[in-house]
C-alpha cells in the first residue's frame, strides 16, 4: 500500500473556498456544507493527510500559512484538471459556436494558451475570434464574450487584469534626441492612444504620430526597427524592446483595466465555460 493518502477533490474544493472566503462558515455556504462538516474536513486534511498546519486562526477569521499558500496553488490546478476530465468525457454534447471579441494585443499575448486549454477540454466547439479596438467591440451585439480596455473608474463587466501602460522603444533609441518624438500607436479608436497623447501634452513634449496600425505585430515591428516609441501594457512588452520611464524624460502613464463583457442575450453553457478559461488565462 502506498504511504501517501489521496487528496479528494471535495476536500480540495472546500479548502479553496475557505481560502477565498476567509472563513469556515462562509466557505460552507459556498460548498453547501455545515460549518462543522467543513471543520472536520480540514482537520482530516491537516492532521491525517498532509500533517501540516494550513491555517492560522484568529477568531472567526482564518489565514493561510506558508504551507497553505503552497497547497492553494496546487489545489486550484488539480480542480481545474479534474473539471476538464469530466467535461471532456461526460459532456461530448458540448458542441456549437462561441464568438469572442478582443483587441489585437490581447489576442497575441493571452489567447493562444487560453484557446489551447479550451480546445483540449471542448474539442467540438467552434471558436470565432474577432479583433478590433475596445471602442468598436463595445458597440457590437453579436459577440458572446468581449475583452476590452477601460480606464479605472469607468469599468464595465468583470475585471480580468489591471496593469500600467508603459513606454517602449528599441535598444539604443533615445527619445530625448527625437523632437518631435515619433510615435507608433493603434488607430484613433484606441483608448490608450488618447491617454498617451494627453500625457505628452501635459508635460509639454512635442510628438508626432508617425505610424498607426490596428496590428500589435506591425507596431512592434516598427518600434523594434528603431523608428518610433510606442505605449502598451507592460505585459505585452518583450523581445528586443526596453521599457522607458521618467528617467528617459517621459511621463508616467495610466493604469488600465482589462475587462470581460458577457452578452446576456446569448447566454449558454458554452459561453460560461469559455468565460472561465478567459478569467483563468488573464491571472
Amino acid at each position: 500500500m502506498s504511504q501517501y493518502q489521496s487528496l479528494d477533490a471535495d476536500v480540495l474544493r472546500t479548502f479553496v473556498a475557505i481560502a477565498e472566503q476567509g472563513g469556515f462558515t462562509r466557505a460552507g455556504e459556498v460548498v453547501n456544507r455545515t460549518q462543522s462538516a467543513v471543520s472536520m474536513q480540514m482537520k482530516r486534511l491537516e492532521e491525517d493527510i498532509l500533517q501540516r498546519q494550513l491555517f492560522e486562526r484568529d477568531g472567526r477569521q482564518v489565514r493561510l500559512t506558508a504551507e497553505g499558500q503552497v497547497l492553494l496553488g496546487y489545489a486550484r490546478r488539480i480542480l481545474k484538471l479534474h473539471g476538464e476530465v469530466f467535461n471532456t468525457l461526460r459532456m461530448p454534447h458540448m458542441v456549437g459556436v462561441v464568438r469572442i471579441g478582443t483587441p489585437d494585443d490581447y489576442a497575441m499575448r493571452y489567447l493562444p494558451s487560453i484557446l489551447t486549454r479550451f480546445a483540449q477540454a471542448y474539442p467540438l466547439i467552434h471558436v470565432e475570434v474577432h479583433c478590433d479596438s475596445s471602442k468598436q467591440l463595445m458597440l457590437r451585439q453579436d459577440l458572446d464574450l468581449t475583452i476590452v480596455t477601460r480606464e479605472p473608474g469607468n469599468e464595465v463587466g468583470q475585471l480580468l487584469r489591471q496593469e500600467r501602460l508603459v513606454w517602449a522603444a528599441a535598444e539604443g533609441f533615445c527619445p530625448q534626441e527625437q523632437r518631435p518624438m515619433p510615435l507608433a500607436l493603434f488607430n484613433t479608436d484606441c483608448f490608450c492612444r488618447a491617454w498617451t497623447c494627453n500625457a505628452l501634452e501635459r508635460q509639454g513634449i512635442e510628438y508626432r504620430i508617425a505610424y498607426t496600425s490596428p496590428s500589435l505585430a506591425a507596431i512592434f515591428a516598427i518600434v523594434t526597427a528603431g523608428l518610433a516609441v510606442t505605449a502598451q501594457l507592460q505585459s505585452l512588452v518583450g523581445g528586443q524592446l526596453r521599457i522607458l520611464g521618467e528617467e528617459d524624460g517621459l511621463p508616467q502613464l495610466h493604469m488600465a483595466n482589462v475587462m470581460l463583457l458577457r452578452n446576456d442575450q446569448q447566454h449558454s453553457p458554452i459561453t460560461d465555460c469559455m468565460a472561465e478559461y478567459i478569467v483563468e488565462g488573464f491571472k
